[in-house]
């Protein structure tokens, strides 16, 4: 397991103060790892952003630590704190280029502030590890959603940084455009070791990119682990609202009605489980509901089956359901 590259201790932030302050963040404390992708996410006004802010001293926590490459973040001058901050780069949903630069420049952008020599034979070098060097020369203004991300990641990593945050980096993109961003980073991952720290309220980012995952709710880390132990099994009310959002209820079904739920956790995703009770067992179910989802080849999810009105049929199903690998259940009644 590699060392962490990002530790966050107890750390808090509140805004305002007198009798109404607002607690934005309390007590996280969170470890990223050197080389990982990590995503962060949470509904509208949990935290992330405020979080993934107070990384880099955007924003300054009102307590706690912050320490990325061993060094604490909150106990650096300004000067240490910009040289630092190199390491940390970021991109945003609105991608902030500059308009009146072309790619090129704004690439170089950076480099320049920082003095670094021959600033546009890296920044064209970063363009084509972006697949963008053909734009070189193009404006902001002539270049698509995904291409103007693109250019964004491809300044980011102008200062060779350990991390980079992307808060919210494909929000604005339509799916097709943001499946591009997700594999340009899984990409960059690989190919040059940069830590990826994802910040998004989308269940399907995670899922698509990230290794680990830490749920915020209020201000606060309501539930942190590997994605796919999250997705199979989340133990927390705002893990299960984010994992699956229309639920799987029995309520709207007549009152006594018998079924179980049944969680896949993380067996095969091709396990014909329906099909199998009705040929092993010759026993039909119901699917009253289903929230399931393939990652990775894994099956992750629940579903409600409706169990037969003959009680040596239910029992027979229950029985085999039970037995099979993967797979947790549990019997549930609506009384109305």
């Amino acid at each position: 397991m590699s060392e962490p590259i990002i530790q966050i201790q107890h750390l808090s932030k509140t805004f305002g103060g007198g009798a109404e302050p607002v607690h934005a963040l309390e007590d996280i404390c969170l470890d990223i790892r050197q080389g990982e992708i990590f995503g962060i996410i949470g509904l509208s006004g949990a935290g992330k952003s405020t979080l993934v802010r107070c990384m880099n001293l955007l924003e300054r926590p009102t307590s706690g630590a912050v320490l990325v490459d061993g060094k604490d973040m909150t106990a650096l001058s300004e000067k240490e704190l910009r040289l630092q901050r190199r390491k940390i780069t970021m991109i945003f949903q609105s991608f902030n280029l500059l308009m009146q630069r072309t790619c090129l420049k704004n690439v170089c952008f950076p480099m320049e502030i920082a003095g670094v020599p021959r600033a546009e034979q890296r920044a064209r070098e970063l363009l084509e590890l972006v697949d963008l060097g053909e734009k070189a020369g193009a404006y902001p203004a002539q270049l698509s959603g995904g291409q103007k991300q693109r250019v964004a990641i491809a300044r980011a990593l102008a200062t060779d940084p350990k991390v980079l945050l992307c808060d919210e980096a494909t929000s604005a993109l339509d799916p097709t455009t943001t499946a591009s961003i997700l594999g340009l980073l899984k990409d960059l991952n690989a190919k040059l070791g940069v830590t990826v720290v994802v910040i998004t309220h989308q269940m399907s980012v995670i899922e698509e990119i990230c290794s680990r995952v830490a749920i915020l709710d209020g201000g606060v880390v309501a539930e942190m682990g590997e994605v796919q132990e999250i997705f199979s099994n989340p133990s927390t009310d705002a893990a299960r609202r984010l994992v699956y959002p229309g639920g799987v209820s029995i309520s709207q079904y007549p009152a006594s009605t018998r079924a179980i739920r049944v969680s896949f956790n993380g067996g095969t995703a091709y396990q014909p489980l329906i099909a199998s009770v009705a040929i092993d067992c010759g026993v039909k179910l119901n699917i009253l509901g289903a929230d399931t989802r393939n990652v990775g080849g894994k099956a992750l999810g629940t579903m409600l089956l409706g169990l037969p009105e003959d009680s040596n049929e239910a029992a027979k199903a229950l029985s085999y359901i039970r037995s099979q690998p993967y797979i947790t259940v549990e019997e549930v009644e609506y009384r109305g």
